[in-house]
């Protein structure tokens, strides 16, 4: 175990013997080409209820591209995705959101010239059903579902313990922070599904450590489902249940952290022996 996280407590289905979480979300023969170029071919896994399921490879290994296909970014030529016992063919990212499957980027997306408590209000955005009107007006019904949205937002800046930054603009923070509130605002949506995008890339220990542990309590305490694509290994092993391994757009290994470390397949593609 490295210095990254303690260990995570058993799943209820895992502590008390009755057997496998339910399947959220499942990717079957998902296939995905620009032109002549394939990025995704023939992949097929599952993400369980509760669980934190990593997806790794090397770099241009189709791991973005896959998290484009689940959140409804991009739509395969192949196969299909079922999202909570549903097949979906086409599913449009307004769609995903609404649904309860939220994303972090591999590149920052936030609004920069916004502040941190801003940012993270956004992503309350679709819980907010006042109309156009009440919202110009700002009395009544909207003024108090503001009030009740803000409350939230303000417990998720507590929660990621960025309290002295929640007036500050984004712009002005250094990149792990950065991070920190684009997690918040993903979380602001109350997700079922969490996708996170490198959520550690360009941190350095200190920071990766903090985000682990952030990672960790938001499945625990939320019950939030994760699906992360990391490139630290020593994270990955620490933090996940399954992992799934891609190679070029294809699956080469899946199944327990310490079954894939010393599957050949993957130790032969991070070296590049199989290229």
């Amino acid at each position: 175990m490295n210095a990254f996280v303690a260990d995570k407590a058993l799943t209820p289905a895992e502590a008390d013997g009755s057997g496998e979480p339910e399947t959220l979300l499942r990717v079957d023969n998902v296939s995905l080409a620009f032109g002549g170029v394939k990025a995704i071919t023939d992949i097929s896994f599952d993400i369980r209820k509760g669980e934190i399921r990593a997806i790794i490879g090397p770099n241009g290994a189709g791991k973005t591209s896959m998290l484009n296909v689940i959140n409804g970014f991009y739509h395969p030529q192949e196969g299909t995705i079922t999202w909570r016992g549903t097949v979906r063919r086409k599913m449009k990212p307004y769609e995903a959101a609404s649904q309860g499957i939220a994303r972090t980027f591999q590149n920052v997306a936030l609004f920069k010239g916004m502040t941190t408590l801003d940012n993270i209000m956004s992503g309350r955005s679709l819980k907010m059903h006042r109309n156009f009107f009440w919202q110009v007006l700002w009395r009544g019904p909207a003024e108090r579902e503001e009030i009740e949205h803000r409350k939230k937002v303000e417990e998720i800046i507590d929660f990621l313990e960025i309290q002295a930054i929640r007036k500050t603009p984004v712009g002005r923070l250094p990149y792990g922070l950065q991070k920190r509130v684009e997690l918040g605002r993903a979380l602001a949506m109350e997700p079922e599904l969490l996708l996170l995008d490198e959520p550690m890339a360009g941190m350095n220990l200190e920071e990766k450590e903090d985000m682990s542990r952030f990672i960790i309590d938001v499945n625990q305490e939320f019950g939030t489902t994760i699906a992360l694509i990391e490139h630290d290994m020593g994270v990955v092993m620490d933090l996940s249940d399954r992992v799934v391994v891609l190679d070029y757009g294809k699956k080469i290994a899946d199944g327990p952290p310490e079954e894939v470390q010393a599957s050949q397949a993957v130790i032969d593609a991070y070296l590049g022996v199989s290229h």
